[in-house]
């Protein structure tokens, strides 16, 4: 479904809502704050369990993400397809937005247009829900059937991270065993985000999602602008080009 929507509308939806807040992207939310400059690739890698219980191990997804924020807050997020296809293709699309005026804009690259929105409600500058090991994420009540471990904190990529680990254990159907999934979340607090998110589940398997390649430089501006020679797409051109 992604991959046949990428070129059109979907990709539209799919990156405004992520920066409206959702955590369902590629799992790290880039939160709009500012004066915490950097830029990041994130990389997932998986694996699923088949019907039969086997699991077979992928090293990463087809897709990464470019990522990046200004000192001003404003959001850049690139998709790319991963390797063996070079780093210098082209991008599948991209994200700009900006907290000062909540314009959302997404880039088509491969046709040079772009469309823009005006976000209605501002995402937040913490990441979403219980999803994070900063001191707000952590005092969000626990369900009865979930334990929460301090897994103290390390430095990854040059950031100093605060580790949380949530496990919850549900209750055993019919003749089965209890499940156990398992999360972990290392959050940095100078850039305000999870760099590193895991899930284990014994039903469908394991995820990991990390920001890789993490410099704390200002990034180019040039990420944050319209590039020249982009035409705007209409969203009636935008459905009749799916």
């Amino acid at each position: 479904m992604l991959r046949r929507c990428l070129s059109g509308v979907c990709l539209f939806v799919f990156l405004v809502f992520a920066a409206a807040g959702s955590s369902a992207q590629s799992g790290i939310f880039v939160t709009p704050v500012p004066n915490a400059p950097f830029r990041g690739v994130i990389e997932v890698q998986r694996s699923f369990v088949h019907k039969n219980g086997t699991m077979t191990a992928l090293t990463s997804m087809p897709w990464i993400w470019v990522v990046a924020r200004d000192s001003a807050g404003r959001v850049y997020r690139e998709t790319r397809q991963s390797p063996p296809v070079p780093s210098t293709a082209d991008a599948v699309g991209a994200l700009i937005y900006d907290p000062q005026t909540r314009v959302s804009t997404v880039l088509y690259p491969k046709r040079k247009m772009y469309r823009s929105i005006v976000v209605r409600r501002p995402p937040s500058t913490e990441p979403p829900g219980q999803m994070d090991a900063s001191a707000a994420g952590a005092n969000m009540p626990l369900s009865q059937f979930t334990k929460q471990e301090d897994l103290g904190t390390k430095e990854m990529d040059g950031l100093q991270v605060h580790g949380v680990r949530e496990t919850q254990t549900l209750p055993a159907s019919g003749d089965g065993q209890p499940v156990v999934v398992t999360d972990e979340y290392w959050y940095s607090d100078y850039l305000h985000l999870n760099v590193m998110m895991k899930h284990s589940d014994p039903r469908t398997g394991n995820v990991t999602t990390t920001l890789t390649q993490v410099s704390q430089e200002e990034p180019d501006l040039s990420l944050f602008a319209i590039p020249n020679g982009y035409k705007p797409l209409s969203m009636m051109a935008a459905k009749r080009s799916k």
